[in-house]
């Protein structure tokens, strides 16, 4: 499986991709082989801002419906919009065209409570 060291993760099995005070929100390729093939995703928190843990999202997969966390506090920009017509797509890339929302960080400190790749790893071993 694949855990790209740029990314930070949480206990929850997102992940986080910081660019400056924005960031790119996804689930790992963990999540995605627990879920099974997801068919849908409903995400209805854009402009809304939301708390570390706080659930932005659902994703809908084969096996089961999952809640989606924000791994930071910050502020919901937009959805992926591949996402409405091409839900799979997170099962298929899902560190790239597969993410799931673009937020404003709102407090870069709770970066540092996040996961390295090597961390999530060994939980997840």
């Amino acid at each position: 499986m694949n855990y790209p060291e740029s990314l930070k993760y949480t206990k929850e099995h997102e992940w986080i991709k910081v660019t400056g005070s924005e960031a790119l929100v996804g689930i790992t390729e963990f999540a995605t082989g627990e879920l099974g093939d997801i068919v849908f995703l409903e995400i209805e928190t854009v402009g809304e801002k939301l708390g570390k843990g706080d659930i932005f999202g659902t994703v809908e997969a084969v096996k089961t419906v999952s809640d989606i966390f924000m791994p930071v506090s910050g502020e919901v920009l937009s959805v992926n919009p591949i996402l409405e017509s091409t839900p799979e797509i997170v099962n298929k890339d899902p560190y790239n065209d597969g993410w799931l929302i673009k937020i404003k960080i709102e407090n870069p400190a709770e970066l540092d409570d996040l996961l390295s790749s090597e961390d999530y790893i060994a939980m997840i071993s």
